[in-house]
C-alpha cells in the first residue's frame, strides 16, 4: 500500500480534537514509540533509559509546574506500520501531551503526517532525517539532534582535507529505506559542494531492514576494481557490525565511519576490541567523560555500566523538552509549548553553550563529534590524520 494511502487511512481514525491536549491533571503523560525489541533494540532502549532518568530527576524536585512526567513508551520494533499503530493508542487511549525520543526514519515518515494533523508536539526524535527539517520546519516537529546531512558532511570533510582520502575512494554503505536514503543523500551534497560532479557514481552497498543480509555488499565493496580507502556507513548495529567484521576477514584495511544511529557503545560491544579497532563514528552528543555541567550532571544520575551515547542523548533531549515546558504555564496546550519555545529566546542545556528555536529553525543542535575506538573505548577524534594508521589507508 502507498505510504500516501497508508497514513490517509490512519489518519481518518483519529477522533481526538487538537484542543483537547491540554492537561489540567497533577500528571503530564508523554508517549514514545521506540525499537525497545528486534535488531534497533539498543537505540530504542537506550533513549527510553535516559529520558526515564531526566524524568525522575525532575519529579524527585517536585515536577514542573507542580506536576509530575511520566513517559509511557512503546514498542514499535523499527516497523512503521507498528510505529503508526502506537502513536493512535498513546493519543486516543493514553492521552499524551507530546511524543518524545521516537527512534528511527522509516517510523517517523509515518508518524509526523499523524502529529502534524493532531497538533501534538514531535520532540527530540532519534533520527537526523530531512524529512523532520523541512524549511520551514514543521510546527509540532523539534528536533534536538544534528541531522545525518551534518554528520555526513563532517565525514566527508575530515575523510577528505585531514586524512587525505579522494572522494572517488568513498564508498557508502547503507540500510535500504528512508534512513539510508537520507544518510546517502547528505553524502552526495557534501560530494557536491567539494566540487563532485556525479557523486550517484559513488560505490553503493545496501542491505535490507531488520536483516543481516550484507553479504552482497561485502562483495561489491572487495571487488579489486574499485577498492575503497573508507566507507560510510548509515546502518543499524548488527547489520554494521557484521559488515565490518566480514570486510576485515577477508583483508580490508581501509577506514568504516558509522553515522550516530548506529549506536557507538553497542557497535564495540558486537565488535569486540580487536575488530573494533579504527572504527569512527559521528556523535551528536558531546563525549561522556566531558566536564560540561549537563554532561557531568547525566554521569551523577545514570550508573556507568548503563552510560551510552544513546542514552545521554535521551536524557539531554529529555532536558531540552523540560525547558520548554518550563517557559510556559502550568496547564499549557501543544500551541502554548510551541509558542514559548520559539518565542521565549535561549535556554541553557550545561553544554557549554545555548540552545533556542525560532518560527524558522526547529533545530536546537548543529554539532558533531567525531569519535574513533582505541585500545577498545571510543575516543575523541581531534584530527581525521589520527585514523589514518600509519599514515596510510588501503
Amino acid at each position: 500500500m502507498p505510504r500516501s494511502c497508508f497514513v490517509a487511512i490512519v489518519l481518518a481514525g483519529w477522533a481526538i480534537s487538537p484542543s483537547t491536549r491540554a492537561q489540567a491533571t497533577a500528571e503530564l503523560r508523554v508517549g514514545m514509540s521506540a525499537a525497545l525489541s528486534g535488531p534497533a533494540k539498543s537505540v530504542g532502549q537506550g533513549m527510553r533509559s535516559g529520558v526515564e532518568a531526566y524524568f525522575q530527576l525532575v519529579n524527585e524536585r517536585g515536577g514542573i509546574h507542580g506536576r509530575k512526567l511520566r513517559l509511557i513508551p512503546l514498542d514499535d520494533g523499527y516497523e512503521p506500520a507498528q510505529a503508526a499503530r502506537n502513536v493512535h493508542k498513546l493519543l486516543d487511549d493514553e492521552k499524551v501531551f507530546a511524543l518524545l525520543g521516537n527512534t528511527g526514519t522509516p517510523t517517523a515518515a509515518v508518524v509526523v503526517p499523524i502529529i502534524q494533523a493532531q497538533h501534538v508536539p514531535f520532540f527530540g526524535a532519534y533520527t537526523g532525517e530531512g524529512l523532520l527539517r523541512k524549511s520551514p520546519p514543521d510546527r509540532y516537529v523539534i528536533n534536538f539532534r544534528a541531522s545525518y546531512a551534518l554528520e555526513t558532511q563532517e565525514m566527508v570533510r575530515g575523510l577528505t582535507r585531514e586524512a587525505g582520502i579522494k572522494p572517488s575512494e568513498i564508498a557508502f554503505f547503507t540500510q535500504n529505506d528512508a534512513y539510508g536514503d537520507a544518510g546517502f543523500a547528505g553524502g552526495m551534497k557534501a560530494l557536491r559542494a567539494i566540487g563532485v560532479s556525479d557523486p550517484e557514481r559513488q560505490l553503493h552497498g545496501r542491505y535490507t531492514r531488520n536483516t543481516v543480509d550484507v553479504e552482497g555488499a561485502v562483495a561489491q565493496m572487495l571487488d579489486p576494481s574499485v577498492s575503497p580507502k573508507a566507507v560510510i556507513m548509515v546502518g543499524a548495529v548488527k547489520p554494521c557490525a557484521k559488515f565490518i567484521k566480514l570486510m576485515r576477514k577477508y583483508g580490508y584495511r581501509g577506514l568504516f565511519v558509522n553515522v550516530s544511529f548506529v549506536n557507538a557503545d553497542a557497535l564495540l560491544d558486537e565488535l569486540g576490541a580487536k575488530d573494533a579497532e579504527g572504527v569512527i563514528v559521528t556523535q551528536v552528543v558531546p563525549p561522556i567523560d566531558s566536564d560540561l555541567p549537563g554532561v557531568a550532571e547525566f554521569r551523577e544520575r545514570v550508573k556507568a555500566e548503563q552510560r551510552s551515547y544513546v542514552v545521554l542523548e535521551g536524557f539531554l533531549a529529555a532536558k531540552a523538552f523540560c525547558e520548554g515546558l518550563r517557559l510556559g504555564p502550568p496547564d499549557l496546550t501543544a500551541d502554548q509549548f510551541i509558542d514559548a519555545f520559539e518565542g521565549t529566546g535561549k535556554i541553557e542545556l550545561g553544554l557549554g553553550t545555548q540552545f533556542w528555536i525560532s518560527p524558522t529553525d526547529h533545530e536546537l543542535s548543529e554539532d558533531v563529534w567525531p569519535t574513533i575506538v582505541r585500545a577498545g573505548k571510543f575516543r575523541a577524534l581531534r584530527t581525521w590524520k589520527d585514523a589514518v594508521v600509519g599514515g596510510r589507508v588501503g
